[in-house]
């Protein structure tokens, strides 16, 4: 599965001259945590958390506990008032065809809970976040196997359901039997890996005829 078939592509966005009011009730409105920044151009150019308005809160503080200083004579604290001042620059992105299971390794090392995706020239196309991904791998196994056997083998490759074997255990779906060509084979593997909530797929089908190393070269 691909961030393609999760992602929201209706995302609410920042641009880097906006108060860090703004922000914030852009978020509160729209129930997130984190806004990807873009630039007029629609590229992506940072993003801004929950943890940006502690950090600049903390700022904020230490601004304060520098106005005696700032009074009699010191340079004042410049205190950060706009998204483009706070944001994080050049955030971990993703493109659209990213496999899920790459998506969430980046989070996890990353210690990061949304990912923008982008095209590209690096323009917004959508996000995809821990939720998204979590509820993708969190289908049942029973209509994992069925959109498999239903959806994939029957209604797109039109095959006989009953000459392959699919077995489903936590979202690895597991291949068994007979296609008819080599490229069937391959193109069951490839449209399985796509199907919602599949880890990964793992194939052990044969072929009655190897369409791939007979053709001319």
């Amino acid at each position: 599965m691909r961030v393609v078939d999760v992602m929201t592509t209706e995302v609410e966005r920042a641009h880097p001259d906006w108060s860090l009011k703004q922000a914030a009730r852009a978020m509160i409105d729209h129930g997130v945590s984190g806004l990807p920044v873009v630039a007029d151009d629609g590229v992506v150019i940072g993003i801004i958390t929950e943890a940006d308005f502690i950090e600049a809160e903390a700022d904020r503080a230490v601004g304060r506990r520098r106005l005696f200083d700032t009074v009699f004579g010191e340079k004042k604290t410049r205190v950060p008032s706009t998204v483009g001042a706070v944001m994080t620059r050049s955030p971990f992105v993703v493109d659209r065809n990213t496999m899920l299971s790459e998506a969430a390794r980046l989070m996890t090392e990353r210690n990061v809970k949304r990912l923008p995706v982008v095209d590209p020239d690096g323009r917004l196309e959508g996000i995809v976040s821990r939720g998204d991904i979590l509820v993708a791998f969190a289908r049942d196994d029973d209509v994992i196997a069925s959109a498999v056997e239903r959806g994939v083998i029957r209604r797109i490759l039109m095959l006989d359901s009953s000459d392959v074997s699919v077995r489903v255990a936590d979202g690895v779906v597991s291949l068994t039997g007979e296609v008819p060509t080599r490229t069937d084979a391959r193109l069951l593997e490839e449209l399985v890996g796509r199907v919602e909530g599949v880890v990964r797929c793992d194939s052990d089908l044969s072929w009655s005829f190897d369409d791939v190393t007979a053709r001319p070269t």
